[in-house]
């Protein structure tokens, strides 16, 4: 008998998403946006579909279900409870999202799907996602969101006899539109630059602490409850109301304005709160479930920076946060519901230990990109000298666009579509935010650290393969540019088992300088996607100050990309309509 397949999707509000499961295991998993190039697309992940079927080795007859990430009907119960605004003459074009029928329709009519679909409840599906790939036979569970169907933030407890959900926080009541009122209010964009608040906080003092207190009221057992009448998005036009400027004492920043001192204090408050509620909740859960283990999914357990917390002053010995945490993620979660399902079986117990489950591009196929273009590139294939010439530019001081193997899942780049840069110079974060990133100047980079040499440069006494926690930098070595403002840093331990060839760098720059750590960020300029093909790379390595792409075995220097390049692509971004065809033409 065949192993069982299914595939799991994510879709309809941000970061779509398409994974396949056979036998229980995950084979491939990818976002649309690095298809699309529309950064967090939440249309059906068409492209996404196809390109996993491909990975796995099937066609969709294959198929033996294709699981969604939320119940359909029980959002638009949730959608109408809101109200209907007052509708012009002419439908605007959000009211095609208040179709409950719409994900059923759209996998027949867009990917040809006619066979079985489960719909899982989303803080399920995310429950899942996290336990399913932690490796442990049981855990409590902690998701964290804006909102699913009802559900913002939900406990549970996952074991051998499946996953168990057994309270939840009821909308409008939500931690994750809290902190999105707060991102908004701050002049940044809602579901896309939450991050940008808590990397601003450090930077700020929690001089409004005792605002932030008033928006939420702190109950007894899981519960908590905002107060309503500093927020709007219940039918308003922006996340936050009238009364939320007042108690604040300001108007809302304008967005690319300055960033004063009162923005950063906001900014501050706001993290501290968000902290001290997940902290109070995590403590209650333990009480519940008397797990040692917690798994967290959901938007929320993206930051970073409330997860190192809630494993230095909670009461869980272990933390494990499901790597695509937000609503990508979910698919994987809505798969294994699924597959049990089908099956009656829970799927194996697996870790998830490194998330390279999307496209890779052989040598050849990025050799015949230049072929006959006269650019001169420069083939290394041999492991050693290829990291070795590579760490030396680095070590000069030279930034590098690195494009390795499949492409990561999930929100960060971990060494396979990555910008790898020195941590020991002062003004490297600076020039990589400024001239390579194009993006603020506050904002944190990651060190990547070699697995065997954490402990000695991090306070970490654990492996942390998916940058999903902060913590003190202790090294010896000074590291400016990975190190924030309030001496804290999200690192990346790699290993030499998952990532040989990333490895293999770091411990080349180690022999080389002393210092077994890289800054490592994402390969993408401000306001687009991950790469995803050498296309991608090509074109952000044109249009950014990068000293050097290594794409795979192939080397381009800085210097070598023709003029007429630079003149072209300068200000295009990587989805704009025909870039991708012109640079084949070029080529």
């Amino acid at each position: 008998m065949r192993d069982p397949v299914v595939v799991g999707i994510a879709a309809h509000f941000h970061d779509a998403s398409c994974c396949v499961l056979v036998g229980g295991r995950l084979v491939a998993a990818v976002q649309e946006e690095r298809f699309t190039r529309v950064k967090h697309d939440a249309s059906l992940p068409r492209h996404s579909f196809r390109w996993c079927l491909a990975r796995a080795g099937i066609t969709i007859a294959d198929v033996d279900c294709v699981a969604w990430y939320e119940d359909p009907v029980a959002k638009l119960d949730r959608q109408l409870w809101m109200g209907l605004p007052n509708v012009p003459p002419v439908a605007p074009p959000f009211l095609f999202k208040l179709d409950a029928a719409r994900p059923a329709r759209e996998l027949r009519e867009l990917i040809g799907w006619e066979g079985r679909v489960e719909f899982v409840p989303h803080h399920l599906a995310h429950a899942a996602s996290a336990f399913d790939f932690s490796g442990w036979e049981d855990a409590a569970l902690l998701t964290v969101d804006a909102v699913g169907e009802w559900a913002t933030t939900s406990y549970g407890r996952g074991s051998g006899a499946g996953i168990e959900l057994f309270e939840e926080v009821r909308f409008p009541h939500s931690l994750g539109l809290f902190y999105s009122a707060i991102t908004s209010y701050l002049g940044f964009d809602v579901n896309d630059a939450e991050y940008k608040v808590m990397g601003l906080a450090p930077y700020g003092q929690p001089a409004y602490v005792e605002q932030m207190r008033k928006l939420i009221e702190v109950l007894p057992g899981g519960q908590f409850r905002l107060d309503l009448q500093y927020f709007d998005f219940l039918g308003g036009a922006r996340m936050f109301s009238e009364a939320l400027c007042t108690l604040l004492g300001r108007p809302p920043r304008e967005p690319e304005s300055e960033l004063d001192p009162f923005a950063k204090d906001v900014a501050r408050s706001a993290q501290v709160v968000l902290e001290d509620v997940l902290l109070a909740k995590a403590n209650w859960l333990h009480e519940q479930t008397g797990s040692p283990r917690l798994c967290m999914a959901g938007g929320v357990a993206l930051n970073c920076v409330a997860n190192g917390r809630i494993l230095r002053d909670g009461p869980f010995d272990e933390l494990f946060v499901q790597p695509a945490a937000s609503d990508a993620g979910a698919a994987l979660g809505a798969a294994t519901i699924a597959h049990r399902r089908v099956t009656g079986q829970a799927p194996p117990r697996q870790r998830l230990s490194d998330v390279m489950l999307g496209p890779s591009y052989s040598t050849a196929d990025i050799r015949s990109l230049f072929a006959g273009s006269g650019v001169p590139i420069e083939i290394v294939s041999e492991d050693a000298a290829l990291v070795d010439r590579v760490a030396e530019r680095l070590a000069r001081g030279e930034v590098v666009g690195w494009f390795q193997g499949a492409m990561e899942f999930g929100p960060r780049a971990l060494g396979a579509r990555s910008i790898l840069a020195d941590p020991r110079s002062p003004a490297m974060r600076d020039r990589v935010n400024a001239f390579v990133k194009k993006r603020e100047a506050f904002r944190p980079f990651a060190p990547a650290v070699l697995a065997e040499r954490a402990r000695d440069h991090f306070d970490l006494d654990h492996d942390a393969p998916f940058m999903l926690e902060t913590c003190q930098v202790r090294s010896s070595i000074e590291l400016p540019a990975v190190t924030h403002v309030d001496g804290s840093a999200r690192p990346q331990t790699v290993d030499a088992a998952s990532q040989p060839r990333f490895h293999a760098l770091l411990r080349a720059f180690e022999r080389m300088t002393g210092c077994p750590v890289l800054l490592n960020t994402s390969f993408n300029l401000r306001g687009e996607p991950i790469v995803c093909t050498p296309i991608d790379a090509l074109l952000c390595f044109v249009r950014s100050d990068l000293d050097c792409l290594v794409l795979e075995d192939v080397v381009l220097d800085r210097r070598d990309v023709p003029p007429q390049w630079r003149e072209q692509f300068a200000d295009q971004p990587s989805g704009h309509a025909g870039v991708s065809s012109m640079v084949y033409t070029l080529l």
